[in-house]
Formats: structure tokens, sequence, C-alpha cells
């Protein structure tokens, strides 16, 4: 299972907002998640957490590009943006996956952006937005409606000339689900692996690990993370999106090496 590793660049992340705004502070970042094991960089300049709005374009891409430049040769990139044009710009800077939280809802023109370039492409499920998503929300079946939901977001990128080789999905733990929800879909991880298309699990540090563990601050949640990821490796994910890599590149290697030792 792959690593991948997250590098914000934002004010106000919901859990290392602000950290590595600076350009430079990001850069290093980046190659430090890249020493520790990341498979792939995930940079972001836009704030998804609960209750955020929608930052302008011209503030995203001066936070990212720059980032994007000073990365693209250490590991492949990924863009976590929910703009057409800053995925453009970003993979005319090196970037070679869009992750695109909205499963291509947010910006008309981004399905055109990804089949021009031929990049890869994350589909995520969301419900609602970022402001709207955790308000109250609700499912009938909450594994059978994120599998239908990223089935067909994945047809209108086919549709529009995305190689379905070239398609990873994502149901969005914590992205307008409740701690129930999140344990359902982790649970279900091989209903996702079942419909044939690379599998992206992003629970680190979610809020659900802190309401598990006695009101653990985000700072505080890296033991609930690595089970997280362990039961998405499990099941079979393909690949786990975090904060801290080096912690987790470690019990996955712990746990390979126990399920192969004697082989």
């Amino acid at each position: 299972m792959k690593v991948m590793g997250i590098v914000n660049v934002t004010p106000d992340s919901f859990s290392d907002g602000g950290l590595f705004f600076d350009h430079e502070k990001a850069i290093e970042r980046g190659l430090q998640l890249v020493s520790e094991g990341a498979d792939v960089l995930d940079i972001g300049g836009e704030s998804t957490r609960p209750g955020a709005d929608a930052g302008p374009l011209e503030e995203e891409l001066r936070r990212v590009i720059p980032v994007v430049e000073g990365l693209a040769g250490a590991a492949p990139v990924s863009i976590d943006t929910t703009k057409a044009e800053v995925a453009r710009q970003a993979i005319e800077a090196g970037a070679k996956i869009v992750n695109d939280v909205t499963a291509l809802r947010g910006d008309p023109e981004m399905v055109g952006v990804v089949a021009e370039t031929g990049v890869e492409l994350v589909l995520m499920h969301m419900l609602g937005t970022p402001r709207t998503m955790q308000d109250d929300p609700r499912y009938d079946d909450v594994v059978a409606e994120v599998a239908e939901f990223l089935a067909v977001q994945a047809g209108v990128a086919e549709a529009a000339g995305v190689e379905r080789d070239k398609i990873w999905i994502d149901p969005g733990i914590g992205f307008g689900k409740t701690v129930e929800h999140n344990l359902l879909l982790l649970r279900s991880t091989s209903r996702f692996v079942e419909m044939k298309l690379p599998v992206l699990v992003g629970a680190s540090r979610k809020r659900f690990i802190g309401e598990l563990g006695g009101g653990a601050p985000e700072g505080r949640r890296l033991g609930g993370t690595i089970a997280a990821c362990l039961a998405a490796r499990e099941r079979g994910a393909a690949m786990v999106r975090v904060h801290d890599v080096a912690p987790v590149v470690q019990a996955i290697l712990v746990a390979s090496a126990i399920e192969e030792v004697g082989e």
C-alpha cells in the first residue's frame, strides 16, 4: 500500500493550518515526508475543514504553484483543489494527480483539464460542501450511497475522456459523515475495492478519531490514524493519505512482515 503525505499550504487547515504556510517551509516539509517514505505528496492551498469557505483563485494559485514546482522533482505530486485553473497550472508546474474533493461537481471545467492532460484523478465523496457537510449528515445506507455516487462520478470522468486506469476513488472519511458512518465506510473498504478502481483512504487525524479517543485533539490522534490506515490496508486500499508519514510507513512495514514471515 502506498502512502500519500499531506502538505497543507493554508492558514486554516483543520489539523496543521499555518504550520507550512510559507513556501520554503512547505517545500522543506514535503522533502521531509519523502525522506520518511511518502510515495506521493498531496499539496493543497484551500482548506476543506468543516465550516470552511472556498478561497479566491489567485490566492490559492499564489500558495500552491511555487510549492508544486519545488517538490515535483522529489516525488509524484497531487494537487488538492476544486478549481480547474488551479489544477491546470499545477499540472503545468509538474503535478501528476488531481485530488478533487467535489468529485468534479465543484468546477465544470475540471474534468476537461484532467482529460486533456492525461493526469490521474481522485474522486472523493462529500455530502454537501465543507461549510455544510457536518450539519446533521444522514444516509439510508451510507456504504451503498457512497459507492453509487463514486460509480456515477467515475462514469462522468470516463465519458469526458479520462481513462479508467487513471481514476482513484475515495469514500471521503470525515466529509459529511458521523462517527458511525466513518467506521462503516472503513470497515467496508473492500466494497469499494470491488469497484475495480484503486481506493484512497484519508482518515488522518480526523475528528471521529478524537471522539472515539476521549476528545483527543488533532495532534494526539496518531494511534487512531494508524489503526484506521491498517484497517483500510487489510481490506484492500491502495493508498492512505496522512500527515504523519514515518509512523504510518513503519506500521505498514511491520504489518506486512507479520503476514509474510515464514512464507
